[in-house]
């Protein structure tokens, strides 16, 4: 992995100002992993399964209405990555869900669910510079428990396009602590993210 002190990035919320940010970005991968346009974690509805327009327009929704949550990472004009974040009511529909709701200890405050980089940019360790902006944006936002499923990858390799959100490895460098698997190939991960003031 690069140093990511090779260039200062700029993170930024996902809202109605920064909707062209998120839509240039997903746009440029066709919608990311088939037209999902970052909805899959968000609750059914409707406009699912009906193809990458209109799951493009429930999450331009869901932003109008301040029902969607990520932190951008911006170089110029362009965002470059983003890690998508929220409450359990507005992303409920997680991986592995029976599993996770029959072994549930704590539900959490926040969520961490997909984490994805713009491939001109990959190995230069932007996943980990948008994970640590949107825990950075919840700090703001009062802080709280936050989870984040990632994958333990092992010995064997996977495809990036598989590691929608991100590795155990990576939470572990961020000061998540591993709470138990879920899932085949993921795990539950968990820290507390303390409130920050502009003052502070």
């Amino acid at each position: 992995m690069a140093d990511v002190e090779e260039k200062a990035f700029t993170v930024v919320a996902l809202g109605p100002d920064t909707w062209e940010l998120f839509e240039g970005l997903a746009g440029r991968h066709n919608g990311v992993f088939g037209g999902c346009w970052c909805i899959h974690f968000h609750p059914d509805g409707p406009e699912r399964g009906q193809g990458a327009e209109a799951n493009r327009e429930l999450k331009r929704r869901y932003v109008q209405q301040g029902k969607a949550h990520a932190a951008l990472v911006v170089d110029g004009d362009e965002a470059i990555a983003w890690c998508e974040y929220g409450t359990p009511e507005e992303l409920p529909t997680i991986q592995h869900r029976k599993q996770y709701e029959a072994e549930c200890d704590v539900l959490p405050d926040y969520r961490l669910t997909c984490i994805f980089v713009d491939r001109r940019y990959r190995r230069r360790g932007l996943a980990e510079v948008a994970l640590r902006g949107a825990l950075e944006l919840i700090a703001r936002a009062g802080g709280g428990v936050v989870e984040g499923y990632p994958h333990e990858i092992g010995e064997k390799k996977m495809s990036s396009s598989f590691l929608y959100n991100g590795t155990r490895g990576l939470y572990e460098r961020v000061g998540f602590e591993y709470v138990r698997p879920k899932g085949l190939r993921n795990c539950v991960m968990r820290r507390s993210v303390d409130p920050v003031t502009e003052a502070d």
